[in-house]
């Protein structure tokens, strides 16, 4: 643990800044870079001892609608195309001027950042919208990744960046290098993507780089363009208030720092993007549906409603706090949550409520999916948990909860009771509780064996058919009859929490009322999201994030007289 550096002797002015940002995901280093680019000074509080945020931990995509990459890439995304599919999956849910604002904000900020900052991305070709069948949606997709970026540009920096932690083992992968590792026992576009995967690991060995991808990628070029620009950020520096002048106006916060409280002033206005409240239980129990727990969440430590506490204090408006943007995830004990992506693509899996019955397609969205498990539960089919259940045949020939294609599952898992295995589906059918199993697993054998899922649809989307396989005539669909049978509870774990405080276009803080409060602006996961109810594309998180905090700084900077192109 990074031990916090004492607060040397400082004058008022040290501690007055144009743009104070709370949180250092996407979120806030959207705007601390922001904020530079418009030559205004600024900082950056981060409550842990670790800046990146959840962003660290994601992915990295964003989604962004008629983005530059997605024009290099002959796309032909347009405004209106994006607009329709915004309003057939978003709906009224958000104001159309919230949801006109992001398709405005978002291209023009990925082609700053592009032109003036170390932030890079990369079209990430057919990675499908989650509902590319909806009016205004994409097959070939909208998101784009982060490029692979070495750590050891950060110098110093780099020490202090959360890092993910996945099961890639040793090796450096795209999301677009993934959807094909994830056949490499199946495709020879899988066995080809592995060479690539592995000689870019020999290289970075040989050449003493440590490559960073997807979510750490996207952060380490956030914290190296913040660094060459010249912004501030302070680790263990958790907000513990906002300041007010006499006119409700915010000028500052109040933050504890090396044991005792810092006010820092805030001559534009503070940012607040510092996540939603994942790891808060009493929070989680008073605005999420039932059974929830700060176990199944990915969010990263730390996010427990601070900002939300203070901008209700001021009297913030509030909105999607009963929402989470929603992970179907495996969590053996004592182990970090396993979120499950890909996993529920795959042929011969199937996922069951508690009398053993199929509810949904399991290659939804996955925020879609868990909507799907709470409307589903019910006291005599339970689906919080739900169980996973996978043939040895699939087991052989697919990665699975980030174990590769034949690798045996830790032992750990059955010693605890976490994993169950059985010679037979009915044998699993008595270890798991669940009396209906075998004949809902006759039933999806026969819909494997004709190629159609007949009660759910499963392969019918493009989206279901990315990550599974293509040999299959039905890329989803394959018998589960290889034993031994295993099964796994899945439990409704999310990414993050997606209701906060109300904002404008332009990332300010409303009151009920609907007015601003003055100086206060929120992006990221504290705030509510613009994509509502729903998560229409891979980065449908990360892209708003960014793009209102550029919007808000933006803001800022017309506030006290900086154009759009300030030198940094």
């Amino acid at each position: 643990m990074t031990v916090p550096v004492p607060v040397p002797v400082t004058s008022d002015r040290d501690l007055t800044y144009d743009v104070v940002v709370v949180g250092s995901g996407a979120a806030g280093l959207a705007a601390a870079v922001t904020a530079r680019l418009r030559g205004l000074t600024v900082l950056v509080v981060e409550k842990t001892d670790k800046y990146g945020g959840s962003t660290a931990l994601s992915g990295g995509a964003i989604w962004v609608p008629g983005n530059l990459h997605l024009d290099r890439a002959g796309l032909a995304d347009t405004y209106d195309k994006a607009r329709a599919y915004l309003d057939a999956t978003v709906g009224d849910r958000v104001p159309a001027a919230r949801k006109d604002a992001y398709l405005a904000h978002g291209p023009r900020m990925v082609e700053e950042f592009h032109e003036r900052t170390e932030i890079r991305f990369m079209y990430t070709p057919g990675y499908p919208d989650y509902f590319p069948e909806a009016q205004g949606g994409m097959a070939q997709g909208r998101s784009i990744e982060p490029c692979i970026v070495d750590l050891k540009r950060l110098g110093k920096a780099g020490r202090t960046m959360r890092r993910a932690g996945l099961p890639t083992y040793g090796l450096t992968m795209t999301s677009y290098d993934f959807r094909f590792l994830n056949m490499v026992g199946r495709t020879w576009a899988g066995r080809r993507t592995s060479l690539k995967v592995g000689a870019r690991a020999v290289g970075a060995l040989v050449t003493g780089r440590t490559l960073l991808s997807l979510g750490e990628a996207l952060i380490a070029r956030m914290r190296l363009s913040l660094d060459r620009l010249g912004g501030d950020l302070w680790l263990s520096a958790p907000l513990t208030g906002l300041v007010t002048d006499a006119a409700g106006r915010v000028t500052g916060v109040r933050i504890t720092r090396a044991g005792r409280e810092v006010t820092v002033a805030a001559r534009g206005g503070v940012v607040l993007a510092s996540g939603g409240f994942s790891h808060d239980q009493a929070l989680r129990e008073k605005h999420l549906p039932h059974p929830t727990s700060t176990a199944w969440t990915h969010a990263s430590e730390g996010q427990t409603g601070d900002a939300l506490r203070c901008g209700e204090e001021l009297g913030a408006a509030t909105d999607l706090l009963d929402r989470v943007w929603g992970a179907p995830s495996v969590c053996p004990p004592g182990e970090r949550p396993f979120f499950l992506v890909a996993d529920r693509g795959i042929p011969g899996m199937v996922i069951v409520d508690g009398a053993g019955e199929r509810y949904a397609d399991e290659a939804l969205p996955y925020h879609a999916f868990v909507d799907r498990m709470y409307a589903a539960d019910r006291p005599e089919a339970r689906t919080v948990p739900s169980w996973l259940i996978l043939d040895a045949r699939s087991k052989a020939r697919y990665l699975f909860a980030g174990l590769f294609p034949g690798q045996p599952f830790p032992k750990r898992w059955s010693e605890s009771g976490f994993l169950k295995k059985a010679d037979t589906v009915e044998e699993l059918a008595r270890l798991i509780g669940a009396p209906g199993l075998p004949a809902a697993i006759d039933r999806f054998n026969g819909h494997a064996e004709r190629g159609v899922d007949e009660d759910f649809g499963r392969g019918n989307s493009v989206h279901d058919r990315y990550y599974g396989d293509p040999t299959l005539a039905n890329p989803n669909l394959a018998p589960i009859d290889k034993g031994p049978f295993y099964a796994v509870p899945v439990h409704p774990g999310d990414i993050g929490t997606k209701g906060g405080l109300v904002t404008d276009g332009d990332g300010r803080v409303l009151r009920e009322d609907g007015g601003p409060i003055p100086g206060l602006y929120a992006s990221g996961n504290c705030s509510a999201a613009v994509m509502g109810e729903t998560y229409p594309g891979p980065g449908a998180t990360i892209g708003p994030a960014m793009a209102f905090s550029w919007a808000a700084v933006n803001a800022i900077a017309a506030g006290l007289g900086r154009g759009p192109r300030a030198a940094g």
